[in-house]
C-alpha cells in the first residue's frame, strides 16, 4: 500500500508572528504515527513583523516565513510555489498568528483579509481535486476566505465565529481535541489553542484531524 503525503504549510516559527510550535511539531507526529509521510511547505516572503516572545513587543529585525519555518522541519522544507497539489494526497495548514499575518491579514483585516497568493492557490487547487485541507486552531478562517462556504470549528470563540459567518462559513463550536467534519468539502478543522489547552490536548487535537484527513483521502 502506497504511503500518503501530506503537504503541511507553515507559517514561520512561534506562536505570536509564526507557526504555533506544538501544533505544528505533533501534526507532523500524528502523521507519522497514523502511517503517513508528510513535506513541509512555506512561502518565501518576509515576516509581517518579529515579536520577542517573552515580553510580546516588536522588534527592530526582519525575518524570512521559509527560513523561520524551516527551523521546525530541522530543513527539510520547500517554497510553498514549488507544491503541486497532484504530488500530495491532502493538506494540513497549523496555527499560531503567522498563520494570520504571515499567510493571510485576518489578524489586521479581520473578515476582510487578503491570503497570500500561492497560499490560496493551493488551497483552491486541493479542494478541486477533491483532496482533503484540514486547518489548526486560527488557520480555518483561511480557508473560509479562500473556499467561503464551509464547515469549521475554531472553539468557542464568538467573535471569531461571527466573522467566520461574514466569509460564508459555517462554525461549529468544539472543545479540546474535538474536531468539525465538513465531509461534503473534505475539511476537518479542531480548535487546540485557539481554547486555553494544554499541550496533551493539542496532540489529541492534531491526531484526531489526522486521523480524520487521512480517512477522507480517497
Amino acid at each position: 500500500m502506497e504511503t500518503k503525503k501530506i503537504g503541511v504549510i507553515l507559517s514561520g516559527c512561534g506562536n505570536q508572528d509564526g507557526s504555533e510550535i506544538h501544533e505544528a511539531t505533533l501534526t507532523l507526529w500524528a502523521i507519522h504515527k497514523n502511517g503517513a509521510d508528510f513535506q513541509c511547505f512555506a512561502p518565501d516572503v518576509p515576516q509581517h513583523h518579529v515579536l520577542n516572545h517573552i515580553t510580546g513587543k516588536e522588534m527592530d529585525e526582519q525575518r524570512n516565513v521559509l527560513i523561520e519555518s524551516a527551523r521546525i522541519a530541522r530543513g527539510n522544507i520547500k517554497a510553498l510555489k514549488l507544491c503541486d497539489p497532484a504530488r500530495i494526497d491532502a493538506l494540513i495548514l497549523p496555527g499560531g498568528l503567522g498563520a494570520a499575518k504571515n499567510l493571510c491579514s485576518y489578524a489586521f483585516d479581520g473578515p476582510d483579509c487578503s491570503v497570500n497568493e500561492e497560499v490560496a492557490r493551493v488551497i483552491r487547487e486541493m479542494h478541486e481535486r477533491g483532496k482533503p485541507i484540514g486547518a489548526l486552531c486560527i488557520a480555518p478562517v483561511i480557508i473560509a476566505r479562500v473556499l467561503g462556504s464551509i464547515e469549521v470549528t475554531i472553539g468557542q470563540d464568538r467573535k471569531t465565529a461571527e466573522n467566520l459567518a461574514r466569509m460564508g462559513a459555517r462554525h461549529t463550536p468544539t472543545l479540546h481535541g474535538e474536531i468539525a467534519v465538513d465531509r461534503q468539502n473534505k475539511i476537518v478543522t479542531t480548535p487546540c489553542y485557539m481554547l486555553n489547552s494544554r499541550v496533551d490536548q493539542i496532540g489529541e487535537g492534531a491526531d484526531n484531524l489526522v486521523k480524520a484527513v487521512l480517512e477522507l483521502i480517497d
